[in-house]
C-alpha cells in the first residue's frame, strides 16, 4: 500500500479548513502550510490532527511545491482550503491505496458551487484537476496564476469529484477578480506580452458569448449569467491593468 500525504495551503481559511481536512481521512497524514493567518486557521487545523507549518507566502505554485516537500510520503494529494473530496472520491483513494499505482498522477472531476448553486455548464464542469501525484516525478508550475501539476508519466482518472466552494456573493467574485487580474497582468507584463486594440475591445464580449451561449451558461440560470459577465470583466480588467503597467501607471479601478 502506498503511503499518502495530504497537503493544503492556507491563509485565513477559518470558514473552510475543517471541511477540507475532514474529507481527507483517506490520507496517512495531513500537512497544512499556513501563511500567517490571523483568524485561527492554524489552531483549527491542528485540533483536527493536521501538522501545521508556517511559511511566508511565495505564490501559489511555490507554496504548493513547498507543501509537497514537507510531506513525509512521496505520494501526495493536494486540495485547496475551499475544496473537499466527495464520498466517491474518498472511496476511490482508499481503493487506490490497496493497489500498485498505475500512473504517476491521478485526476478528479471538479464541481464548483457558485452563489449556492452547483454549476454544470459555463465551462466550469467537469474541470478535471490532477491532484494525486508522485512528487518525485511531479511539480506545480505557474508563476502567478493558474497553477497546475505537471508530471513526467501517465495521468489516469479516479472516480468521484472534488467539490469546490467558490464565491457566495457577486461582490466576493468582484474582489477575487481584482486580486487575480493583478497577478495575471503582472505575469503578462513580465513575459513582455501586449494586448492589441482588437483583443481589448473584442475579448470581453467574446468571452461572455462563449461562456453564456456556446458553453451553455444559460442552463445555469442567474449564476450562469453572472459567471459569463464576470468572465468578461476578468478579461477587461486584465488587459486594462497590463496596459497601465506598460505605460508606467497605477492600475485604475
Amino acid at each position: 500500500m502506498p503511503a499518502l500525504s495530504a497537503t493544503i495551503i492556507t491563509h485565513n481559511e477559518r470558514s473552510n479548513i475543517a471541511r477540507a481536512i475532514k474529507s481527507l481521512t483517506c490520507a496517512d497524514e495531513i500537512v497544512v502550510i499556513d501563511s500567517n493567518s490571523t483568524d485561527g486557521t492554524p489552531e483549527i487545523a491542528a485540533a483536527l490532527g493536521a501538522r501545521v507549518v508556517t511559511h511566508a507566502w511565495q505564490g501559489f505554485a511555490a507554496q504548493k511545491n513547498f507543501a509537497s516537500a514537507q510531506a513525509r510520503n512521496d505520494w501526495v494529494i493536494s486540495l485547496d482550503a475551499d475544496e473537499e473530496l466527495d464520498g466517491p472520491a474518498q472511496a476511490a483513494v482508499q481503493e487506490w491505496k490497496r493497489s500498485e499505482p498505475s500512473a504517476s498522477g491521478f485526476q478528479f472531476a471538479r464541481r464548483a458551487q457558485y452563489l449556492g448553486r452547483w454549476i454544470l455548464h459555463s465551462g466550469w464542469y467537469p474541470d478535471y484537476k490532477l491532484r494525486l501525484f508522485d512528487r518525485r516525478r511531479s511539480r506545480w508550475q505557474g508563476a502567478y496564476v493558474h497553477e497546475s501539476v505537471v508530471t513526467e508519466g501517465e495521468v489516469a482518472t479516479l472516480r468521484g469529484e472534488i467539490l469546490h466552494y467558490t464565491c457566495q456573493s457577486p461582490e466576493e467574485h468582484r474582489q477575487r477578480i481584482e486580486y487575480y487580474t493583478d497577478l495575471a497582468a503582472r505575469e503578462m507584463f513580465e513575459r513582455g506580452a501586449s494586448a492589441g486594440l482588437l483583443r481589448r475591445v473584442l475579448g470581453p464580449p467574446w468571452i461572455f458569448l462563449n461562456t453564456y451561449v456556446f458553453r451553455l451558461g444559460m442552463l445555469d440560470g442567474v449564476p450562469g449569467y453572472l459567471i459569463a459577465k464576470m468572465a468578461a470583466r476578468y478579461v477587461q480588467r486584465k488587459y486594462a491593468k497590463l496596459d497601465d503597467m506598460r505605460k508606467g501607471l497605477r492600475p485604475h479601478p
